[in-house]
């Protein structure tokens, strides 16, 4: 039929993918989950994942009843958000050279990956809300190691650890790697490829750009830590006017002093408010980290994850179970302590479970006169490859298109990390 593709574009097309696959760094190291063509067109491209189950633990006595107790499975939305498309066109006379239309071809892959790996990126550097903030530059083990302890103090499972630095701090890692001479192998490394490799049981990754996070505006803030602030309750579902409807549990609405100068991405910590382990609840010593999502008023914002205490009047199984953090002081209100105090890359830092990505899929027509080509990566990622020739102009059209969503399914389980905070 017209316009099809020929061997030579059939061959460059596996070479697209193999190279498509190669170049995606940060998102082979996520969790996949496969969607349905036709559920997700139903659904309008929108799905409830599960969050991972936490259940509490009593002590048992024998012959006295056990109290059972009433599970909550927590999901969060996700959605096939990604339709990114890398279009050009040829000329006959630039068809008569095959290898600039390979170049093109290698050019497209390159600029899908990196909008892949950018959405996961940006999902773990806007989102997570394990915030480790260091006044100095990159430099020493001990910097990786502020990662590894609060992802350890949290129960976060061991294994599966990554993390994404901006150039100049992998580098500045890679530096002080590559000055220790008494360690045989890695520090050559360093300083021949400014190699890191695993640090403090995190794969580290370099990127080539990363996402950068401005100083915090907001100035000296507090906010009100009564009973309601610090009770958020975890819920599955809520009944509204045109029915039940499911609950993502990852953020809550709270009321500060003034959001004047406040943005979604600040970081802080709230005085008196320390982070628990997720699964013992038992108080780290460590302050709790938060993120702004948005602000929503002159007094409220909306902030992630949710203040779970558990310990005013009569916690629910739900709050007893999904509790987050432990309130040491019952004051009205708290200061507000921004973690991000000058401009810097944010360094993202993540367990595989905790950031999907969906991949999704177009159902192109294959006998209207465009050839198609489409091909599956091992992360099931689909590329799209379409053609079609203008007898008119002489004119081909190209165009390789990749579609798929990123949720972030567990916030408490990544994060970032800033350097230069002085």
């Amino acid at each position: 039929m017209a316009n099809t593709f020929s061997k030579e574009e059939r061959v460059a097309f596996e070479d697209i993918l193999e190279g498509f696959e190669d170049a995606l760094v940060i998102s082979r190291n996520v969790s996949k989950y496969g969607t349905n063509a036709q559920m997700m067109e139903r659904a309008n491209d929108t799905i409830w994942r599960p969050m991972p189950y936490i259940m509490s633990s009593q002590d048992r006595v024998v012959g006295t009843d056990i109290t059972f107790q009433d599970v909550k499975q927590l999901s969060v939305p996700s959605n096939i958000g990604f339709q990114k498309s890398v279009p050009w066109k040829m000329d006959a006379l630039e068809l008569r050279d095959a290898l600039q239309e390979g170049r093109l071809g290698q050019a497209a892959y390159q600029r899908l990956a990196s909008d892949v790996n950018t959405a996961v990126r940006d999902v773990a550097s806007l989102q997570g809300t394990m915030v480790v903030s260091i006044a100095t530059a990159a430099g020493t083990y001990a910097d990786i190691a502020q990662a590894e302890s609060l992802m350890n103090e949290q129960g976060i499972a061991e294994g599966d650890r990554y993390l994404a630095l901006s150039t100049r701090d992998y580098n500045g890692l890679a530096s002080d790697l590559a000055a220790r001479q008494t360690m045989a192998g890695k520090p050559t490394s360093a300083y021949e490829r400014s190699y890191v490799g695993n640090v403090a049981g995190l794969e580290t990754y370099k990127m080539d750009a990363g996402k950068r996070i401005a100083a915090a505006g907001g100035g000296t803030r507090t906010i009100a830590t009564n009973g309601a602030q610090v009770q958020y309750v975890p819920k599955s579902s809520e009944s509204v006017t045109a029915g039940v409807i499911n609950v993502d549990n990852r953020y809550q609405t709270v009321t500060v002093s003034a959001t004047t100068g406040v943005v979604a991405g600040d970081c802080f910590t709230i005085a008196g408010i320390q982070a628990v382990h997720h699964i013992t609840k038992e108080a780290t010593g460590q302050l709790k980290t938060f993120r702004v999502i948005s602000v929503d008023s002159g007094t409220t914002m909306t902030i992630s994850p949710p203040l779970i205490g558990a310990n005013q009047g009569s916690p629910t199984d739900a709050e007893l179970a999904y509790k987050n953090c432990e309130v040491v002081s019952t004051s009205a209100t708290a200061a507000i302590v921004w973690l991000n105090v000058t401009a810097a890359a944010a360094n993202p830092f993540w367990h595989k479970d905790s950031i999907e990505i969906l991949p999704a899929s177009y159902a192109v027509p294959t006998d209207q006169g465009v050839d198609v080509m489409k091909g599956t990566i091992d992360q099931g990622l689909e590329v799209c490859m379409t053609k079609f020739f203008n007898n008119k102009t002489y004119v081909s059209e190209y165009a390789l298109d990749v579609r798929f969503g990123v949720v972030n399914t567990n916030p408490e389980m990544n994060g970032i990390i800033l350097f230069g905070q002085t």
